[in-house]
């Protein structure tokens, strides 16, 4: 079953103006899939396959003589010496969409790009499923689905796949191949205690010290681990904003768990009655809105600046899209009938910054529909926030 990906359109704008194009992102989010049926003319190599990927790293000159442009080389962060064959090669020829490269370890892909590829290449970071993919497919996405069963693709491409099943395999393949890769991690159990304590963190402000004391580890491999999670597109981290009022409001950014199927299993939840129940719903749920919006935005290839904004006093609004010092607001609530209790933080925002300074409020809930909440705020539905984002 093939699902129709909004990736495709920023795909081939980017390789219609530059020679190579870096399509990044966390394993099985469909990559691959992805650039295959966008570019089927292209030759295709897998450098997951160890012999390909010492003959790149090794004798990069000759593995480009072996598979010439156009092409797709799939996980190229495992020959990182291939960056500069292909600068040279394209430094020679200009002409675009000559090469597609896919990563799912940005630290070590984007260490390529920058050092060999600057200026050379349009680059996007894809995510898994958002609803609107979806929906758009005919996919069941209501709000049980999407928080336990989350956007992996595969779980919709072949739905007799057991989603406790597939993610506690994923699980494994991440810890001994991205993990090991990427750093010398002494205990992949640490690690995995790490991971799922972060998940438990989904929705809060980060603290090394606090994570680093609940793990057993110190607050410099807490930095080093969140970095790995990072650069494997396991976490989305959300900056606060400030305007030169430093010392007023909070600078640790929020943590995301990408992918709300994923947080859910290391939770330990197995259906969606154990979720619903539980107090864990409200952080799930902004997880789930925020990295619609994020997804939104990266498919299209856009970098817009995404902010939450809090107070030392504890005023706060969840996500700010910022547009010329302007802001669309969106507060995330786990209801279906938002009121004027849930509208405090847009309140605070507009006394500190002025009543100018809000475009547009949102409160994305469980409703169905959307209706005013007041003359510039509205209740949307959550799992259809990117039809409100322009």
């Amino acid at each position: 079953m093939w699902i129709a990906r909004k990736y495709t359109s920023a795909l081939q704008r980017l390789a219609a103006q530059f020679p190579a194009v870096v399509l990044t992102g966390a394993r099985q989010v469909g990559k691959t899939s992805l650039v295959r049926k966008t570019f089927p003319d292209f030759g295709y190599v897998s450098l997951d396959l160890p012999a390909k990927a010492e003959l790149a790293e090794k004798n990069p000159e000759q593995f480009l003589r072996e598979n010439s442009a156009p092409l797709i080389i799939d996980e190229i962060q495992y020959a990182p010496s291939l960056f500069r064959q292909l600068k040279i090669l394209i430094d020679q020829d200009k002409r675009p969409g000559r090469f597609i490269l896919t990563g799912s370890q940005n630290f070590l892909l984007m260490q390529g790009v920058s050092e060999s590829l600057a200026g050379r290449c349009g680059v996007i970071r894809m995510y898994n499923l958002s609803t609107e993919e979806m929906m758009g497919a005919g996919l069941d996405a209501d709000d049980e689905t999407v928080l336990i069963k989350g956007g992996f693709p595969e779980l919709y491409a072949r739905p007799e796949l057991e989603p406790q099943l597939w993610y506690s395999s994923y699980l494994s393949t991440y810890l001994e191949r991205d993990v090991r890769n990427i750093l010398n991690v002494g205990s992949l159990r640490d690690f995995d205690r790490f991971l799922r304590a972060c998940a438990i963190r989904t929705g809060q402000i980060l603290s090394y010290s606090d994570l680093a004391r609940d793990v057993g580890i110190a607050p410099n491999t807490a930095k080093q681990w969140i970095s790995v999670l990072q650069a494997s597109d396991q976490i989305y981290l959300l900056e606060p904003y400030h305007r030169n009022l430093g010392k007023r409001l909070i600078k640790s950014p929020k943590l995301y768990m990408c992918d709300n199927g994923l947080t859910a299993f290391l939770m330990g939840f197995e259906d969606w009655k154990g979720i619903a129940r539980h107090p864990v719903i409200g952080a799930l749920w902004e997880t789930h809105v925020v990295m619609q919006v994020v997804k939104h935005y990266s498919a299209a290839a856009r970098n817009v600046p995404l902010w939450y904004w809090r107070t030392a006093y504890g005023e706060e609004v969840d996500l700010l899209i910022e547009k010329g010092g302007r802001f669309t607001a969106l507060e995330m609530k786990f209801t279906e009938k938002p009121d004027r209790t849930d509208l405090k933080g847009f309140a605070a925002l507009e006394k500190m910054y002025g009543e100018e300074a809000l475009i547009k409020g949102y409160v994305a809930c469980r409703t169905a529909g959307h209706f005013p909440l007041t003359q510039r705020i509205e209740a949307i539905p959550g799992n259809s926030v990117s039809d409100w984002l322009e």
